[in-house]
């Protein structure tokens, strides 16, 4: 036994198997160590006869300072008769999954809910979460007691919404705003996964004691698969040009070509500000991208398509929206009307970030190097190391998404993949040498063919 302080808790380790650390100053009062690490603060004692558990709340949330004083209160409870856990389990009974979404979307705006990278989630993630939660979770099962739910319960949550049963048009708090909400394999995926979120909550608050989510089949999201053809990029590229022409959507069809170029996520341009775009050092720094702090090497087609909205712009943002100094909000909308009635109708920016990556495989570049361009969470390890791996990054930025510019262009390629026969390498090491060098004969060098 030890009294409980920071230093006692940080340094308890997950084991095997729980197990408890019990507080030798304040009787009663102790820690649960998780085997999945997880640190819970508690009390323990007798009423009617009986051990009974009361769970303050994990260490993060909770510290030993202020869970000690709460287990000061509960206790002193306890002295004059009361059962808090036992009242607790009254309450969590009759508990609602509207009632416990309330408690979580507290919690998840206090900033403590951790998201990727034990970082509180992020303002627009929790906008998502909270649309779901009022477009799909609540209506189908918002009234149901969540001690209640069933694996089946969730299932049918899943192919409910899969179905398109929560579909349907909403209208906004904007004037003559509208909210598309859609149904199908991906938005039914990813809203089992944020209820089986909701429900790992609700265990970690002692409302129930298995989450009926676990072990849940979800359909493999096959549109988060797709990618465009060498025809559809030529398709898009003209798609992009009308758009551009028009003048309606020509600043949606700038986002989108920034988008095809880059591989970034949809928000991460739409939100891209002029002190993010570092033009001289040919990348993006983002300052809170989905994994935190950003940099992306970006090619030339983009460093060029980039210099022209600096010049056109004088606000925070590269693609400005209405009023005074806003983003880019009307993309959504715009998107779908420049890809209406075309062979293309229907898919998302999404498509192009794979596409990007896609391509980069094509070329030959490896998983590590695509991922640090388009900034997924398998390319941490490289953007750690990112001063040492710019010009490498910068060439394979350039070739994937001048690539791209070739087939938005038309182009019609006849080689994708880099050639490896020894020939092909040593005119193309000749040619790299002969720029180096100012220009000499081929014939001069030591690789020409």
């Amino acid at each position: 036994m030890a009294k409980l302080t920071k230093r006692i808790v940080d340094g308890a380790e997950a084991g095997e198997k729980d197990y408890f650390i019990w507080d030798e100053e304040l009787p009663g009062f102790g820690l649960r160590v998780f085997a999945s690490g997880k640190r819970s603060y508690l009390i323990q004692y007798r009423a009617q006869g009986r051990t009974r558990r009361y769970t303050i709340g994990l260490h993060g949330v909770w510290t030993a300072e202020t869970a000690r004083q709460e287990a000061k209160i509960q206790l002193g409870r306890v002295a004059k008769g009361e059962n808090p856990a036992e009242e607790r389990h009254i309450n969590h009974q009759a508990i609602t999954v509207k009632e416990l979404c309330k408690l979580y979307v507290a919690d998840l705006e206090a900033g403590l809910i951790l998201g990727k990278g034990n970082r509180p989630k992020k303002a627009s993630t929790i906008g998502t979460d909270k649309g779901r939660i009022k477009r799909h979770i609540l209506p189908l099962i918002g009234t149901r007691k969540v001690k209640d739910l069933t694996k089946a319960d969730i299932n049918r949550v899943l192919k409910d919404v899969m179905a398109g049963k929560t579909a349907g048009i909403i209208k906004t708090k904007k004037l003559r705003g509208k909210s598309i909400v859609r149904g199908g394999v991906g938005t039914a995926t990813r809203t089992v996964g944020l209820l089986g979120g909701i429900l790992t909550y609700a265990v970690d608050a002692g409302i129930i004691d298995l989450n009926p989510a676990h072990g849940i089949r979800k359909p493999k999201d096959n549109t988060r698969d797709r990618r465009l053809t060498e025809a559809e990029y030529r398709l898009l590229g003209q798609l992009l040009r009308d758009a551009k022409e028009d003048g309606q959507y020509a600043l949606a069809a700038e986002v989108a070509h920034v988008i095809a170029l880059t591989g970034a996520r949809r928000g991460e341009i739409i939100t891209l500000a002029r002190t993010e775009a570092d033009i001289d050092a040919s990348c993006l720094r983002l300052a809170d991208s989905k994994e935190g702090k950003s940099v992306r090497a970006i090619g030339l087609p983009v460093v060029e398509a980039l210099e022209a909205r600096i010049e056109a712009t004088s606000g925070t943002y590269l693609f400005p929206g209405r009023g005074e100094d806003n983003a880019f909000g009307a993309f959504p909308q715009h998107w779908h009307k420049i890809l209406a009635g075309s062979e293309l109708e229907g898919i998302t920016p999404h498509v192009l970030r794979h596409s990007f990556a896609s391509i980069g495989n094509d070329l030959g570049f490896t998983e590590v190097t695509i991922a640090a361009l388009v900034g997924h969470s398998k390319g941490s390890t490289t953007s750690k190391y990112i001063h040492t791996l710019d010009t490498a990054l910068v060439m394979a930025a350039d070739t994937i998404s001048g690539y791209i510019q070739g087939l938005l262009d038309g182009i019609e390629f006849k080689q994708t993949a880099y050639a490896l026969n020894r020939n092909s390498r040593k005119a193309a090491l000749a040619r790299f040498l002969q720029n180096a060098i100012g220009g000499a004969d081929d014939s001069s060098l030591p690789l020409a063919a």
